[in-house]
């Protein structure tokens, strides 16, 4: 067994740290870049599209990341690996964006590749560093922990859109390539600092642990993993849930503008107003899981069902918007929908930490890259669809209003079946204590639920 001490705060905020680089990196290459392609360069809007689709469909591979770490059983490497390699996809995107001014087929091919490098790094290194948490934080402490983290990660993406547009001022390519280059080791630096003397030593306390497991394949552990039924539940789970997620993404502020009238200007305080409800959402489920209230107001599980229904219903809200036009009150439905999909995301990424370690580490790695791998599905596909979605709807239905209807409505199905799927993974938490703990009577699993 792995005796190692469970992680301080002080470790969580170093691989919050390691996550708000990430976002750093990845922030630039999909909005930065995005704008310069299609402004400065006058390109089509579908070539950054196909590049960042291209991204998601790379981390397909994050199962076999997550076998490698299982069976080397260090994190670490993977993580600094996985940093570096995103790094240089980073930079490499830059100077392919740049090379597009000058060669457009060129600059296109090199910026293929390093999409591919940053789909690898952000694999390699946002796997490992899911489950090194799953292994090493206190139960009391996932919710709390996995809000940290992804807070982190966002002040990551707010601190450096806001600095590396003030350097862009004025634009030019050496200055883009100067700043990207910059970033590429500073993010690579801080990963070294963080990621010292963190994990600690993990070889003799897990060996007898591991030698099953060297043994298999990862085609044959893969299939293990995705035999379990409750880790087949919650893939089907994150696939639907971020499918409707992200959905709605690029479609909300020109569905604000086109039926409600408001000016670029006010439909991006609307998306700030959403993603501003994300944090509250946040928050709120790491106060409940926190060590003193566990329990009291609700489980992990009941948030991630609930957050699931209550965008549901957030969404439905968007389809009687989409109707009655002016007169509904958008602001608040979309701050709804932004509380429910915090709460939800925060209580599904601590159910993961917790389903990821279940039974044991040996695999904990394999069963996370498979939940990334169909979360990333899911993001690809849902930028794609929430578009294409409104666009033929539009052009089969004409009007405007039954067009986003339809998206919408598309979208709370979604994410009532995803809830649906939420209760289907908290079935195979009872059947799983009754089995561990066969003297326990019906009436103590209600208690028993708030252990998740």
């Amino acid at each position: 067994m792995n005796t190692l001490q469970p992680f301080s705060w002080l470790h969580i905020a170093r691989l919050g740290l390691i996550q708000a680089c990430m976002g750093a990196v990845v922030v630039v290459t999909t909005s930065t870049l995005n704008r310069i392609m299609v402004v400065e360069l006058a390109l089509p809007a579908l070539i950054p599209g196909f590049l960042v689709g291209f991204h998601y469909l790379v981390q397909m591979v994050r199962p076999r990341m997550g076998f490698g770490a299982d069976q080397g059983r260090r994190c670490t490497p993977w993580m600094l690996g996985g940093m570096a390699v995103l790094a240089l996809g980073g930079f490499l995107a830059s100077l392919a964006t740049v090379w597009m001014a000058q060669e457009l087929s060129q600059g296109i091919a090199l910026s293929i590749f390093a999409f591919m490098l940053i789909g690898f790094g952000v694999s390699a290194c946002g796997t490992s560093l899911l489950v090194l948490m799953s292994k090493r934080v206190d139960d009391s402490r996932r919710a709390p922990a996995a809000t940290a983290v992804w807070m982190m990660m966002i002040v990551g993406f707010a601190v450096t859109a806001i600095t590396v547009g003030k350097l862009l001022e004025p634009y030019s390519p050496e200055r883009l390539l100067e700043i990207s280059g910059g970033l590429s080791l500073v993010v690579v630096l801080l990963t070294c600092l963080c990621l010292w003397k963190l994990e600690g030593h993990v070889g003799a306390q897990v060996l007898d642990e591991t030698q099953p497991a060297k043994k298999q394949g990862f085609k044959k552990t893969l299939h293990l993993v995705w035999s379990e039924p409750q880790a087949k539940a919650f893939s089907v789970f994150v696939f639907l849930s971020m499918l409707a997620y992200s959905s709605q993404d690029l479609i909300l502020e020109p569905f604000a503008g086109a039926l409600f009238g408001l000016s670029p200007g006010e439909t991006t305080q609307l998306s700030g107003l959403h993603h501003s409800a994300v944090l509250c959402g946040m928050l709120a489920v790491a106060v409940a899981g926190s060590g003193r209230v566990a329990g009291r107001l609700g489980s992990i599980q009941s948030w991630m069902v609930g957050g699931c229904l209550v965008s549901g219903v957030a969404m439905l809200g968007l389809c009687m918007a989409a109707a009655y036009g002016p007169p509904w009150p958008l602001k608040p439905n979309v701050f709804l929908l932004g509380v429910a999909n915090g709460s939800f995301s925060i209580a599904a990424i601590a159910t993961m930490m917790r389903l990821a370690t279940l039974g044991g580490d040996q695999h904990a790695g394999t069963r996370m890259g498979l939940w990334g791998a169909s979360q990333a599905i899911a993001f690809g596909l849902g930028g794609l669809l929430g578009t294409a979605a409104s666009d033929l709807a539009h052009y089969l239905l004409g009007e405007q209003g039954t067009a986003y209807a339809s998206v919408f409505g598309f979208e709370t199905v979604m994410f009532v079946l995803a809830a649906a799927c939420a209760v289907w993974v908290g079935r195979y938490d009872v059947k799983s204590a009754e089995r561990h703990h066969p003297n326990l009577v019906v009436g103590h699993r209600k208690g028993l639920s708030h252990e998740y």
